[in-house]
């Protein structure tokens, strides 16, 4: 269990992540891609992705295990969740100096040497999945490739990257902005409005009740019992805040349970995972014409628009109406609990309801990941 230390100095300093952080996101889908336990609902993804790979994953499958500690230096602070996100973070990755590469490197060497048991380190764990097989160094298979190959990357790329030599942080970088590309980057959109639904959702809660309601809010495997934050996690480990305050970053590809950084004087966050449907992500829409008949065809659009979470403005140029006539038939599913809209100031953010979706999927029911 994780059990974060929350005072009342930190209380007033939680606060949420602005955006999605694309450094995040590019290293939690690593450990989606070779989890087969998540085929449900990142099936689709893994398929069309899978095909775009090449032999520049085999140095991310060193670094990042399916299971166990990865590096807190391949996910720079703050970084990746600025406005240029994944380049603003790969320019942090290459100024991380020598001797913070050598020592995580050093934690995930020593991880590697208890094979089929949980980390020891307390650090972050692929996503929360503790005990099983021991990771494999292997890559992704590439388009024509078998599940499973696995192609060890020679110790001395390790040795050098260590040692901050830069040709291997360049092959890192140079993998990392690859398997973005192939992974992350064509799926950013849904990424980033499924991001956007769950701060809504935050933000409802952080105006009704003021920061231990936002604690409060968090998905089930997280539980705020002042002023102790618990979490389901892979080991035992105690974070004390001290004062730092707490970012809250919601994670499309996080899955099972939260993550931490393993250096407890970094600035501290929580990674925690969104809320999928059971069906899978990614795919097409799928309301069918009864849809339209129940509804009417303007306000079916309408409610499909929102899926994903929209301003007024954003859901009349996806819904093809005016600014007026989208801010009415919103005002109409509110009323009829398919919709829910948070206020803030002048704008307006309107996301689905659980009923709301669940009629937009046909019934499908909510999964947590």
């Amino acid at each position: 269990m994780l059990r974060i230390h929350v005072s009342g100095m930190d209380l007033s300093q939680v606060r949420m992540a602005t955006r999605p952080d694309a450094l995040w996101e590019t290293i939690l889908s690593f450990h989606r891609l070779r989890d087969r336990r998540a085929s449900t609902v990142f099936g689709k993804w893994r398929a069309e992705t899978r095909p775009r790979l090449n032999g520049e994953t085999r140095l991310l499958a060193a670094l990042v295990p399916p299971r166990g500690y990865f590096p807190d230096f391949l996910t720079p602070s703050r970084a990746g969740s600025e406005p240029h996100g994944f380049d603003a973070g790969m320019e942090a990755l290459r100024d991380t100096p020598p001797e913070r590469l050598h020592a995580e490197l050093g934690l995930l060497r020593a991880d590697r040497r208890e094979p089929g048991r949980p980390s020891s380190l307390g650090g972050r764990h692929g996503g929360g999945h503790a005990g099983g097989r021991p990771g494999r160094t292997g890559g992704v298979r590439p388009a024509g490739g078998r599940p499973g190959d696995a192609r060890p990357v020679p110790p001395v790329r390790l040795d050098a990257l260590g040692e901050g030599r830069a040709e291997p942080l360049g092959r890192l970088i140079s993998a990392l902005r690859g398997y973005h590309r192939a992974a992350v980057e064509p799926y950013w959109p849904h990424i980033r409005a499924s991001i956007e639904a769950d701060r809504a959702v935050r933000g409802r809660a952080l105006l009704d009740g003021g920061a231990e309601e936002l604690l409060a809010s968090l998905p089930p495997m997280i539980r705020w019992r002042a002023p102790v934050l618990e979490a389901d996690y892979p080991v035992d480990r105690e974070l004390h805040l001290d004062g730092r305050g707490l970012l809250l970053q919601p994670s499309f590809f996080c899955r099972s349970t939260p993550v931490v950084y393993r250096d407890p004087t970094l600035p501290p966050v929580l990674v925690y995972p969104v809320t999928h449907s059971a069906a899978p992500v990614f795919a097409e829409p799928g309301p069918g014409p009864w849809l339209g008949r129940l509804l009417g065809n303007t306000r079916s659009t309408v409610l499909q628009a929102i899926g994903a979470g929209c301003t007024t403005s954003e859901l009349a140029r996806r819904a093809g109406v005016s600014l007026a006539s989208a801010s009415q038939h919103a005002c109409v599913l509110r009323e009829a609990g398919l919709v829910r809209t948070l206020r803030h100031g002048s704008s307006v953010l309107h996301t689905l309801t659980p009923l709301g979706g669940s009629l937009l999927r046909g019934g499908a029911p909510l999964a947590l990941s």
